[in-house]
């Protein structure tokens, strides 16, 4: 959802820590145009599927995944319409995560007027910065729009090396439907 533009695409890049190796699938990729319809006038739909398989012994430097939206100013020239980072969930199943988006901002009137003016208005070098919080800080930025993801996750052999991510309803008997009228005799 980003109201007030059209005709937008979409990068996507992981991050993970030094442990964490892909062993299918791609790193980063990048989407058709969509624009939006009568019927959803406030949602652009990508219907992009992502497929990447990590493997790791440790699960620090757990994967996150990396969105950037851009699509086109007013003189036709491609820029971004959004930033945003989210953690790959570590339970399987299906889950929705929404992103809130933002892009970087210019710190001063004139830097505005310039980037306005010329259309190269502020961006990120290197997006992977979004999902690394050294130096953020001192980042100007504006919140722009939303992107939400379905995950479909599949895990395998996390019990092996003591790690426990089954959800909560598998894990405690007591809360799984059908299970009330069972007696052990």
């Amino acid at each position: 959802q980003f109201p007030g533009f059209d005709d937008l695409y979409c990068k996507f890049c992981f991050v993970y820590g030094q442990d964490w190796v892909p062993t299918a699938g791609l790193e980063e990729g990048i989407s058709q145009i969509t624009s939006k319809s009568d019927v959803a006038p406030t949602t652009l739909v990508w219907n992009f599927p992502i497929d990447i398989t990590f493997k790791s012994t440790n699960p620090s430097g757990w994967p996150q995944i990396v969105v950037s939206v851009y699509g086109p100013d007013f003189f036709g020239n491609d820029v971004v319409r959004g930033y945003g980072a989210v953690h790959v969930p570590f339970t399987p199943g299906r889950h929705t995560r929404t992103i809130a988006m933002f892009v970087p901002e210019s710190t001063s009137r004139l830097q505005k007027f310039t980037s306005w003016f010329t259309g190269r208005r502020p961006e990120f070098t290197d997006p992977r910065v979004v999902a690394q919080g050294e130096g953020r800080e001192v980042t100007r930025v504006r919140s722009q729009g939303f992107v939400t993801i379905s995950f479909n996750i599949v895990t395998k052999d996390m019990k092996k090396l003591g790690y426990d991510v089954s959800p909560r309803d598998v894990q405690d008997p007591s809360l799984v439907p059908g299970t009330e009228g069972i007696h052990k005799y």
